[in-house]
């Protein structure tokens, strides 16, 4: 049993009150006392409200299911949505408005680049994410299937200089991209100077004919440093910045004839530190660890030592990067990502406190108040490294479900404020447009946070599977790759864009697409992410501090701002495509399109939720059926086993043929985990698989939760397993 102390009519976990008492509390200038007190009254109001809001979404859910069974086969498009107004699903759309957020930092505000979405929970993970803030080209480069292993140009052991020579030319074909010369090639310099007599300095380039060149653009020189041996040439296009390093004595120095050893690019301008989908967090002791991480990243301290290679390595925040301006003076740009933080939906509970009545308490109640309790540290200067200059915090919500539920965090908002005696809107707000009552009431949703909002974003998984859940009585839908290419997710990617510009998000605020889901493949990333930037958004997700690097890329050669200008006069997405559920029809599968299907489904499901269940991890690179790494979380399995629930019920497959499936590919997942010395196998013993288990409620019993979402089914055998495992 977790120890507990009383206080305020609260019974708070005792790992969580040392926690804020000991190590969140002191610099903040917070009372101990009034905090708790505060924070009792906080969960006495708005408790209610809270449980009033979820009944809302069950109460709808059971009359658009009512709606379906009265109104079966194709969709009377007028009803329908004269339907989801009487219902309060659609609500009216008010009149014309632009959000006030100000206090924004520039990584948030106006500078467009890839962000980062990182478990907190990890943190050696936390820590690479922070720092992803710069990154090696060259690595990023020479590591990856973007320069393909053929005629001579295999990875190997060791440095292969044919690879590393054409890694040296991908670089300098960048660099004539987004830092053009007046005349030359950058693969021809022979030296990069900086005149410092020059007032104000200027960049003197000699190309290897000896001949003297500038930049197309000599605004794009920024400044300059010297480190021990290596010269540092700061570059700007598009508000992200490069470094030119310069070292001929280093051996990939020599490699060049200018001397360059590495081009570092300033690369995740932003990262969420997780709390939510990819963490596995289902208890007090779990949620204390994620409290600490996070404050370890505000306060600046936090640090972790692994081994690798035989060698044990520290991981640490990174410093500020310090450069000599042109004009002389000292400019400092950020070492680490603008880190934002990730809370949880409305819907789970906590045991970490208890209220008066002795019941959990709304999960994202706490994360609010202890993450903002965190920030506070870095916002009143308790560390050298500062995160929001601009003394804001940002908290991202997740899996709000309409105007309501926005209008409730606001409110939550600002009670935490209140009670941490913060000013009004210091806390910013980042809503994840990953609901479909959301979506269809977007402009709503901005107007109920439109003082604090700095972030919308789309999803595919998530937003799939609650189209899935949503209209899982009017019929069986069409396969997953099938959804992708319907008209609803194409206008709802487009309709996220637009509503964001009409709100005014161009120069004050994110408007993001989603992950990029395979770290292993970046050639394919490189040709398909930058749609994203097309399509008007100013970040994207990566999964990784490499992909970072390589996305960075496509916004230092393509301006966002330029492309969302041209973009705000074109006409809105059709709310009616976004309304039409991704419906089979007519289309007939064949058996074995079936069952390809539910093994897709299966074996995705199976190979993350073993991991979650087993040992606690919320996102890791899971191999799919075709032992392809993919970057999972928590919406990969509402996305899944939301599909098979839907064909389930409509009888495209039976539940002896789905536990069959889920059967055989558990073996499969045990094959591909064999090397994992922490990893329990599944089969043959499924009955006695808490993992196993676990997935196979989420599929026969994922019809009945909430909104489909997976978390209740997950904690629940999660904590069976740290009870049977002492995990």
């Amino acid at each position: 049993m977790t120890s507990r102390i009383e206080c305020s009519g609260l019974s708070v976990a005792r790992e969580l009150y040392d926690l804020v008492n000991d190590e969140i509390i002191p610099g903040t200038g917070v009372d101990p006392d009034e905090l708790w007190s505060g924070f009792a009254r906080l969960v006495n109001d708005l408790g209610p409200k809270n449980r009033s809001l979820l009944e809302k979404r069950n109460r709808i859910r059971a009359q658009i299911n009512d709606w379906h069974h009265k109104n079966p086969g194709a969709i009377d498009f007028p009803a329908y949505k004269q339907f989801l107004v009487d219902t309060g699903y659609l609500v009216p759309e008010g009149e014309a408005f632009e959000i006030t957020t100000s206090g924004v930092d520039p990584e948030i505000a106006t500078i467009a680049g890839p962000q980062l979405v990182v478990p907190v929970s990890n943190a050696r993970y936390a820590l690479n994410a922070a720092n992803a803030r710069w990154g090696s080209l060259y690595d990023a480069l020479y590591g990856t299937d973007l320069i393909p292993e053929d005629n001579g140009c295999e990875k190997g052991s060791r440095f292969n200089p044919v690879r590393g020579a054409k890694v040296i030319g991908r670089a300098a074909a960048l660099l004539d991209e987004i830092a053009p010369l007046a005349e030359g090639q950058h693969l021809d310099v022979s030296a990069y100077e900086v005149d410092r007599s020059a007032q104000p300095a200027i960049l003197n380039i000699t190309l290897k004919d000896g001949s003297s060149t500038c930049l197309a653009g000599p605004g794009q020189f920024a400044g300059f440093a010297r480190d021990g041996s290596a010269d540092h040439v700061l570059l700007e296009s598009n508000g992200l910045h490069v470094e030119l390093q310069i070292d001929r004595g280093h051996p990939v120095g020599v490699m060049s004839a200018s001397g360059l050893k590495d081009v570092f690019i300033e690369a995740a301008l932003t990262t969420i530190q997780d709390c939510e989908d990819s963490v596995a967090a289902v208890d007090a002791e779990d949620k204390v660890n994620v409290y600490r991480n996070w404050l370890g990243l505000m306060k600046g301290d936090l640090v972790d030592s692994f081994e690798k290679g035989g060698k044990m390595i520290t991981r640490r925040l990174n410093p500020d990067r310090v450069y000599t301006a042109p004009d002389g003076t000292e400019l400092t740009l950020h070492g680490r990502s603008m880190m934002l933080v990730r809370n949880v939906g409305h819907l789970m509970t906590t045991n970490a406190v208890l209220d008066e009545q002795g019941r959990e308490i709304p999960e994202g109640f706490l994360d609010g108040m202890v993450t903002s309790l965190c920030a506070m540290n870095n916002i009143r200067g308790n560390t050298a490294m500062l995160n929001s200059r601009a003394g804001s915090i940002y908290i991202v919500k997740p899996k709000m479900h309409g105007p309501e539920e926005a209008a409730f965090t606001n409110e939550l908002f600002d009670r935490i404020e209140d009670c941490l005696g913060l000013e009004r809107h210091t806390i910013k707000v980042g809503v994840m447009d990953e609901e479909r009552r959301t979506t269809v009431n977007l402009k709503e949703c901005i107007r109920a946070v439109s003082g604090r909002i700095v972030f919308i974003n789309t999803g595919f998984l998530d937003r799939t599977g609650d189209e899935i859940h949503t209209s899982m009585e009017a019929g069986p839908m069409l396969p997953k790759e099938a959804i992708k290419l319907q008209p609803w997710i194409l206008a709802y990617e487009d309709w996220n864009v637009d509503i964001g510009l009409e709100c005014g998000f161009r120069g004050k605020a994110q408007i993001g697409k989603g992950m990029w889901a395979m770290p292993d493949e970046m050639k394919a990333m490189m040709e398909t992410k930058i749609a994203h930037l097309k399509a008007g958004a100013n970040c994207a997700w990566v999964p990784s501090p490499t992909a970072a690097t390589l996305h960075a890329t496509h916004y230092l050669r393509y301006s966002v701002s330029k492309r969302q200008e041209e973009l705000i006069s074109r006409k809105r997405a059709s709310l009616d495509d976004i309304l039409t559920p991704p419906l089979l029809g007519d289309r007939k599968l064949s058996p074995a399109e079936i069952q390809s299907e539910l093994d897709n489904n299966a074996q995705g499901i199976l190979g993350y939720v073993v991991r979650w269940i087993e040992q606690g991890v919320g996102c890791s690179k899971v191999p799919d059926i075709n032992h392809v790494g993919l970057m999972e979380d928590r919406a990969t399995l509402r996305i899944s086993s939301q599909h098979i629930c839907n064909w389930l019920h409509h009888g495209i497959c039976s539940k002896e043929q789905v536990l069959e499936t889920m059967q055989r590919m558990a073996k499969v997942v045990d094959q591909q985990n064999a090397g994992d010395p922490l990893y329990r196998d599944m089969a043959p013993e499924f009955d006695d698989s808490i993992a196993f288990q676990a997935a196979c409620d989420l599929v026969f019993l994922g019809r009945e939760q909430p909104s489909g979402y997976t978390e209740p089914l997950l904690h629940r055998r999660r904590i069976e397993a740290k009870a049977r495992y002492k995990t």
